[in-house]
């Protein structure tokens, strides 16, 4: 288990290019490495491809592609990344821009190979300039792992799954020369690497590491792939490789409590807002659905109702989770305030009074008090929508340090001879904490990082 010196041992396999998990980052990954013409291996712990992944909402940013400029959106990876660092504040700037501009080149790479990414219409998450979100038809992540994975087996990549990885191999330079994986059965195979990419995501699945490093979210709950139990910075630490901000987290505070079903922010950013038991808002809804978690579960129960109205639910329905939330009941239409208030067990005073406070901020007529900008948006009216909601740890957004190739850097800022890294297994770029996390920044960096690591890993092999 862990890290073991290699000791010249003969591995069962040999593979160019080894990538552990098959999520996002280790898909992509995958793809590059095959476009490049390396072979590669890809071993997933799970029956089947999912990851963090497939339990998100499957929508990659990207700056200055041909679907914005036929839209008459102007953007690039300046305003990418300086929007970025606005929300994140202290990260790594110059690794932030990088990524920042190529992301149009990674949205272009998975649809060429098949991968039906389109530009959402609609609205702007907060952070964000300028729509520059893309997703697949039905704006789920189990569509974009299902798209992922077909693309990935078409380039000739190899995909184990029920392979949960356990050692690696390493000689005294720190190369990583094999890996060591078990099957369900218990049985243990070998494989030896020319390069090594960790794409096995984070540790939000492991409390204790939860704990030790956001303390905050130490008991929320958990809507995140079971599997994040950090591996990467575990088998990274013991590598002396540097970690870095690892109290940055996605969290998320529209998750429908008891349906285990995310609530899209849009019901929050386009007009709608969030009340407390007592009936009152309790913080700026427009900082985003990361930094909402921390606000959301801080409140008694650790509940609050989301509200807005059938004008919003009309801009949701084009996502699949909003669909899921419907059909399970999460959702409640309310013709008035009455029925609102019976849906929600709070006073009609204080839905009345939520509903034309939030309208003299729309008007302009009033400033709101938490600093939120409703201007631009029309106010609430009947027929109303709610949902119960809670504030959720979705993944974690620190890990090992990387550089522009998605090579693994040492606490001494070296590179590690033949490892990367990507996804949740990789420092994010949302800054040292939850209100750095912007929209997308988990599958921007997912896919980005897995794509650069796939060409680097490849080269690396070729040298």
């Amino acid at each position: 288990m862990g890290v073991v010196k290699d000791q010249g041992r003969t591995y069962d396999l040999e593979m160019p290019v080894v990538v552990v998990g098959a999520g996002g980052c280790g898909l992509t990954a995958a793809i590059a490495a095959r476009d490049a013409g390396v072979d590669v291996l890809v071993l997933e712990r799970d029956a089947t491809p999912l990851g963090s992944t497939g339990m998100s909402t499957g929508l990659i940013p990207a700056a200055g592609t041909p679907e914005q400029a036929a839209a008459g959106i102007e953007d690039g990876g300046a305003l990418f990344a300086a929007d970025m660092i606005a929300k994140a504040g202290a990260t790594d700037a110059a690794i932030v821009r990088h990524i920042a501009d190529q992301s149009a080149d990674t949205v272009a790479l998975l649809q060429a190979h098949g991968v039906p990414l389109t530009l959402v219409d609609g609205f702007v998450y907060p952070g964000h300039s300028v729509r520059r979100m893309f997703g697949t038809p039905n704006r789920i992540g189990g569509e974009l792992i299902a798209g992922l994975q077909q693309a990935a087996e078409a380039a000739g990549a190899m995909i184990l799954c029920e392979a949960t990885v356990e050692t690696l191999f390493v000689d005294d330079a720190r190369r990583i020369t094999g890996i060591a994986f078990r099957r369900p059965d218990g049985a243990v195979e070998t494989v030896g690497c020319g390069a090594l990419i960790l794409a096995c995501c984070g540790f939000g699945g492991n409390a204790e590491m939860v704990r030790q490093w956001m303390p905050e979210m130490g008991d929320a709950p958990y809507h995140g792939h079971p599997g994040n139990m950090g591996d990467a910075v575990a088998w990274g630490d013991a590598l002396d490789a540097d970690l870095a901000d690892m109290a940055a987290y996605q969290g998320h505070g529209n998750l429908a409590a008891g349906y285990g079903i995310i609530v899209n922010w849009p019901s929050v950013i386009l007009g709608g807002f969030q009340l407390n038991f007592a009936g009152e808002r309790f913080y700026n809804e427009s900082i985003g659905y990361s930094a909402a978690a921390a606000h959301v579960h801080a409140q008694p129960e650790h509940l609050a109702w989301t509200i807005f109205d059938s004008r919003i639910a009309e801009t949701l329905a084009q996502f699949e989770d909003y669909q899921d939330a419907l059909r399970s009941g999460a959702i409640v239409e309310a013709d008035d305030v009455a029925a609102l208030a019976t849906a929600t067990r709070l006073s009609v005073a204080a839905l009345e009074a939520a509903l034309a406070e939030t309208a003299a901020y729309t008007s302009g007529e009033a400033t709101d008090p938490f600093g939120r900008d409703f201007t631009g948006h029309a106010p609430l009216a009947a027929p109303y929508r709610t949902v119960r909601v809670t504030g959720a740890l979705l993944h974690t957004q620190g890990g090992l340090a990387v550089d522009k190739d998605a090579r693994v850097l040492g606490v001494d800022g070296k590179v590690l001879p033949n490892l990367f890294a990507g996804g949740g297994a990789a420092r994010g770029v949302s800054g040292a904490g939850a209100a750095g996390y912007i929209a997308g920044n988990g599958l921007l960096t997912a896919t980005t990082l897995g794509k650069l690591a796939g060409r680097a890993a490849a080269a690396l092999t070729q040298a």
